[in-house]
C-alpha cells in the first residue's frame, strides 16, 4: 500500500475574515489565493494547507459541540521550547487554550478557532516519532489514561522560563502537579 501524507485541511464556514485572520495568527499562515467564496493559506513551502469555503446558504451550527463531525486537527511544532513560546505569543494577544493535556507522547495545547473548531498546537515528547510511536502501543501508562493529564500553561511557563527541563516538566505535568483550577470539562456543554 502506498501511504500519502496528509496535506490540507479545508472547513465550511461563514466567517471567511474572521478565520483567515485567526490561522493567521495562531499559526502564521498566509493567504495563497483568495475569492468572494474561499480562502487557501500555507503556513509552510506548501501551495496550501488549510483552506476556508463559504458556500451559499451555509451557516453556523449552533449545536455543533452536540453533533458528530470533525473534533481538532493538530500543528505540531520542533519542540517544547517553540510549544511554549506560541503559548506565550498568543496569551499576550489576549489568545488563550480552552484546555491543555500531556498526553504522555506528545504535550498539547487546544484552541478553538472562530468557528468553534478546537485547533491542537503540540510537541512530541520523545523528539523521535519512532520512539513516540512505540510508547503509545506499548506504554501502560497511556493504556490506563490516553487522554492525559490537564495543565495549567501559564504555571508550566513560568517553570520553563526559570529553568526547569522538559524532561522534569513533562513527568510533573503527567504527575498532575500543574492542574488547572477548575478543571475543564471535556464534552458537550450542559
Amino acid at each position: 500500500m502506498i501511504s500519502p501524507a496528509l496535506h490540507h485541511v479545508t472547513l465550511q464556514t461563514d466567517q471567511l475574515d474572521a478565520m483567515s485572520a485567526w490561522y493567521a495568527k495562531v499559526v502564521g499562515a498566509r493567504v495563497m489565493f483568495r475569492n468572494p467564496g474561499a480562502v487557501w493559506m500555507t503556513n509552510d513551502a506548501a501551495n496550501h494547507r488549510i483552506a476556508f469555503l463559504a458556500l451559499p446558504g451555509v451557516r453556523a451550527d449552533a449545536q455543533k459541540s452536540r453533533h458528530s463531525g470533525l473534533h481538532h486537527f493538530a500543528f505540531e511544532y520542533a519542540g517544547f521550547a517553540d510549544l511554549m513560546a506560541s503559548y506565550e505569543r498568543l496569551a499576550g494577544e489576549g489568545l488563550q487554550p480552552v484546555f491543555c493535556l500531556d498526553h504522555g507522547m506528545t504535550v498539547s495545547l487546544y484552541f478553538q478557532d472562530p468557528d468553534g473548531n478546537f485547533v491542537e498546537l503540540q510537541c512530541d515528547c520523545f523528539g523521535d516519532w519512532a520512539q513516540s510511536s512505540e510508547w503509545m502501543t506499548t506504554s501502560p501508562d497511556f493504556a490506563a489514561d490516553p487522554i492525559g493529564t490537564f495543565f495549567d500553561p501559564a504555571k508550566v511557563l513560568d517553570a520553563h522560563r526559570r529553568g526547569a527541563e522538559f524532561q522534569a516538566l513533562h513527568k510533573a505535568m503527567r504527575g498532575g502537579e500543574f492542574l488547572p483550577h477548575p478543571l475543564p470539562k471535556l464534552g458537550p456543554p450542559d
